[in-house]
C-alpha cells in the first residue's frame, strides 16, 4: 500500500471516529430528561381519557420521567402547569401514588433525621430551605437573561402559602406530612425537596 493510500485510510478512520463520537454525543443529549421534555410528554397524552392498563402505564411513564430530572430541572418542572392538569384528573389513590413515587429517594430517612434534631436546628433548616426556594423561585419565574417578560407569565404558583408554612412550623413536619391530603403534599413537595437538599448539602460539608 503506497503512502497516498495509507493517508486516505487514516483520514477516513479519523472521519468515521469523529462521526461516531458525534452520534454518541447526540444520543446522550437526547437521553437527558428535561422539564420541557416532561411537559411535552404531559401535553402529548390525554390522561383524562385513559383507563385501565393504559392509564396506569401513562402514569408510570410520567413518574419515571419526573424522577429522571435533576434538582434544577425539577424546580423548573414544578413551575409549569402540565403536572397540575394531570394531578387534577387523578383519582385519590393515584394522587397518593404519584406523590410517593415522585418524592426524592431517601426522603423518609431525611424526614426522620430532621425530626430528631433540636428545635432551633429544625427552625434554621426550614428558614434556609424557604429562603433558598423563594430566591430560586423568583429567579426562575422573573425572567430569563435577555428577556423582559416572565417565562411563566402569571401561571407560576407560590412557593408555599403562608397558611401551609405556619402549619408546618407549628404541627411538625413529619406529623403534618403523614396526616396531610394529597393536595397539601403536592403543594409542600417543592419545599420538602429543597429541605432534603439543604440537609444533604450541610451533611456533606461536615
Amino acid at each position: 500500500m503506497n503512502r497516498s493510500a495509507r493517508l486516505l485510510l487514516l483520514a477516513a478512520a479519523v472521519a468515521i471516529g469523529s462521526v461516531s463520537a458525534w452520534v454518541r454525543h447526540q444520543a446522550a443529549q437526547d437521553s437527558v430528561v428535561t422539564a420541557d421534555g416532561v411537559a411535552q410528554y404531559a401535553r402529548s397524552v390525554n390522561f383524562g381519557s385513559l383507563s385501565g392498563a393504559q392509564r396506569a402505564e401513562a402514569l408510570h411513564q410520567f413518574e419515571e420521567k419526573i424522577n429522571s430530572l435533576t434538582l434544577e430541572e425539577r424546580r423548573k418542572w414544578r413551575m409549569g402547569t402540565e403536572w397540575r392538569q394531570w394531578f387534577d384528573k387523578m383519582t385519590e389513590p393515584e394522587k397518593g401514588q404519584f406523590i410517593e413515587a415522585t418524592m426524592p429517594t431517601g426522603f423518609t430517612q431525611v424526614l426522620n433525621v430532621f425530626e430528631g434534631l433540636p428545635d432551633q436546628r429544625r427552625k434554621q433548616i426550614i428558614d434556609d430551605a424557604l429562603k433558598h426556594l423563594k430566591d430560586t423561585h423568583e429567579l426562575v419565574t422573573d425572567r430569563e437573561p435577555g428577556q423582559t417578560h416572565s417565562m411563566y407569565g402569571t401561571n407560576a404558583p407560590p412557593v408555599l402559602t403562608a397558611e401551609l408554612e405556619n402549619r408546618v412550623r407549628t404541627i411538625g413536619l413529619r406529623t403534618f406530612y403523614t396526616e396531610s391530603s394529597a393536595e397539601a403534599k403536592a403543594e409542600l413537595a417543592p419545599f420538602l425537596e429543597e429541605l432534603q437538599h439543604q440537609m444533604e448539602a450541610k451533611n456533606a460539608g461536615h
